[in-house]
Parts: structure tokens; C-alpha cells; sequence
């Protein structure tokens, strides 16, 4: 066994996509899975169509063209406004991607005039939480400037919450983006398909929202594979938060003080940390680093404490039995965790490939 190593437990990630693809439904919001944090790994697109989705999200052009290659057929969309060098591939690899400058869908179209395709968009909004967006003001000067670009199909409209300052959908907020979609749709002679009203963070609206909205599409990562509101870090009722957990391995477990000794500066990470004299502790230390993992996106088992950490070393105070050498633990992972374990190559992908009905 290669340590350190992520378990995912697919058929709990099944459960969870098939919930959210369902209730959501049941609200007339179509979801579109975010293969983000997996990389786009093919593995992982099986287990979500056979849950029910329809199309797939990243922000990463690699995790596309991954996909594509792995012959996943499903609609692929680009989350992140494209680079101007990689329009070609943009084209090449995307049915649709998010955009607000109109320098890149400019070039989109021309792009997508070379090779005689369409090229779908969704104009993002900016709605306070102050990521990607067109200024709801400058949206009409904005789609006369590419209303007529060819090979450009302006499908709808989107707003993205929560990602940079926690800004909460809600009710305002969704009916906002709704009367922006009415008002575009009147002035330029547009039928949109695609109101796009944000991600994990919008959910708890969604499913809790009576009142009658625009709003006909999500696309979800977070809540899939980890189970929670990303606002409020509860879980979601009916999801699993345990489908995927990280094991590292013990490699010195002895009583040390608490308190260290000597001149004392920096670490090596330019930190330098309030210590309390605690006296002699149980303190382990576990193969796993900052290069491995965020560490704040850890959580260890109950009776352990995370004191502290550097590039290749996570030091553990243990209030429970004594800890051998050897011995493996597994902690939680909330979405910077799972985000930076996925994206590192010292740590090891097990997937648990128990076989999920549809």
C-alpha cells in the first residue's frame, strides 16, 4: 500500500450526484456536474452519467480535453472565462464556456468561423460577489458589441456567487439575474436557454425557493463530492460527507515538550507562531506535508489535534492511546483539501469501484 493515499467511494459520490440531479429537477434546474477537483478524470464522468448527467463543467482546459479523449460524448463547459491563447482549443474542445470579455468572444468567433462550428456562450454577470462578471449596466453596450458575431450562439445568461467573499444567493439576488434575462431577451430579440444561478452555494435557494424565477441551471461540484453547503459547511440533508478520506502513515511517535528551546526566528515558511508551555505531550508525526495537501483543509480523527506542519512533516498532539509507528490515520477532507490532495502527485488515487445501478 502507497500512503499517502485518497479513497473515493464512488457509489457514495453515485448517491449524492443522483439526489442533487433529482430534487433538483423537480425544480426545473438541470445540474451540471464540475469535474474540477477530479481533474476530469474519466472514471469519475462514468459514475456521474450513469447518475444522470447530461453535461459536464471544469475550469481546466486539460480536464476537458481529457474527458474528450477519454470518449466521454457528453457537452462539455469551459467555468472559467477562456484565454485568448487557447481559443483554438476552446473551440475545438467545448460546446460552451463562460464568458464576460468581449475581446475573447470576438476571437471565439473567429475561431469557430474557421472550422465552420458554433460556439455556445452564457454572458456572466457580476452580482456582488466581485469574480467574473459584466456589470449589470454595461450588459446592453456589451451584447451590441457581439449580438451579431457568427458562429456565436449567446445561450443565456449566469451569475457566480460565493467563490471569492462568500456572497449568498438569495432570492434578490435570482431575481435580479431573472429580470436581467427578461429585459436582454426583449431588447435584442433573444429566446435564452441557459440562466446559470451559480454553484454549491446556491442550492440551499434552490431547494428552498416557492416564488417564480428564471433560474434553470446549476453547476455543482463541491455538494457531489463532499456532501455540504459551501456557505455554511453543513451538510446537505441526504448526501454523504464521507465519500472521499485521505491515510497517511505514522512515522515517529514519541512524548516531547510542547514548548521548543533555543533562539527562535522564522520557520520555513516565514511563520511564527504564538507558543503556550503545555508541558510534555504525545505528539506523532505523520508522512504528509504542505506539498501534499492544504493542511487547514484536514480534519484528523477524534482524540488528535493538527499543531502544526511543513513541507513533508504533519505534527499531531494525540490525547487517546498511544499512536505506533506504522499505523495509518485517515482524516476528512473539506474542498481545498480534496482540491490540492486530487491535484498532487505524491498522493495516491484509490478508487472504491463498488458497482452503482442506475
Amino acid at each position: 500500500m502507497t500512503l499517502p493515499k485518497v479513497d473515493i467511494d464512488c457509489s457514495k459520490i453515485f448517491h449524492n450526484a443522483q439526489c442533487l440531479i433529482t430534487q433538483l429537477g423537480l425544480k426545473n434546474i438541470s445540474v451540471t456536474p464540475v469535474t474540477k477537483v477530479f481533474l476530469g478524470h474519466p472514471l469519475i464522468a462514468e459514475i456521474l452519467i450513469k447518475a444522470g448527467a447530461k453535461t459536464f463543467a471544469d475550469s481546466r482546459l486539460e480536464n476537458i480535453q481529457r474527458l474528450a479523449q477519454a470518449g466521454i460524448t457528453q457537452p462539455k463547459m469551459l467555468i472559467r472565462t477562456p484565454m485568448l491563447s487557447q481559443v483554438t482549443e476552446v473551440v475545438k474542445y467545448c460546446d460552451i464556456s463562460l464568458n464576460s470579455e468581449v475581446d475573447v468572444i470576438q476571437q471565439l468567433s473567429e475561431a469557430a468561423k474557421l472550422t465552420n462550428t458554433c460556439h455556445k456562450i452564457i454572458i456572466m454577470v457580476e452580482l456582488g460577489d466581485l469574480r467574473e462578471g459584466v456589470m449589470p449596466e454595461r450588459l446592453i453596450g456589451f451584447i451590441q458589441q457581439i449580438v451579431t458575431l457568427p458562429n456565436i450562439n449567446i445561450m443565456g445568461i449566469g451569475t457566480n456567487l460565493a467563490c471569492r467573499y462568500g456572497i449568498a444567493t438569495d432570492h434578490e439576488k435570482m431575481a435580479l439575474l431573472s429580470k436581467i434575462a427578461d429585459e436582454l431577451e426583449a431588447k435584442f430579440k433573444l429566446k435564452f436557454q441557459m440562466i446559470s444561478g451559480g454553484n454549491t452555494a446556491s442550492i440551499d435557494w434552490a431547494l428552498n425557493n416557492t416564488r417564480a424565477t428564471r433560474i434553470n441551471h446549476l453547476r455543482i461540484g463541491e455538494a457531489i463530492f463532499l456532501g455540504f453547503d459551501s456557505l455554511t459547511q453543513h451538510q446537505i440533508t441526504g448526501l454523504h460527507t464521507n465519500a472521499i478520506t485521505l491515510t497517511a502513515e505514522v512515522i515517529e511517535s514519541k512524548i516531547k515538550p510542547s514548548l521548543p528551546w533555543g533562539k527562535r526566528g522564522t520557520n520555513a515558511f516565514g511563520e511564527k507562531e504564538e507558543i503556550l508551555d503545555r508541558g510534555c505531550v504525545s505528539q506523532i508525526i505523520v508522512a504528509l506535508g504542505r506539498q501534499d495537501v492544504c493542511i487547514a483543509g484536514l480534519t484528523p480523527p477524534d482524540g488528535m489535534t493538527i499543531m502544526s506542519s511543513t513541507s513533508d512533516h504533519l505534527i499531531i498532539e494525540t490525547s487517546t492511546e498511544s499512536v505506533m509507528v506504522g499505523q495509518t490515520v485517515k482524516f476528512n477532507l473539506d474542498y481545498s483539501g480534496l482540491l490540492s490532495a486530487m491535484s498532487s502527485c505524491f498522493v495516491r488515487k484509490s478508487f472504491n469501484l463498488i458497482k452503482v445501478s442506475q
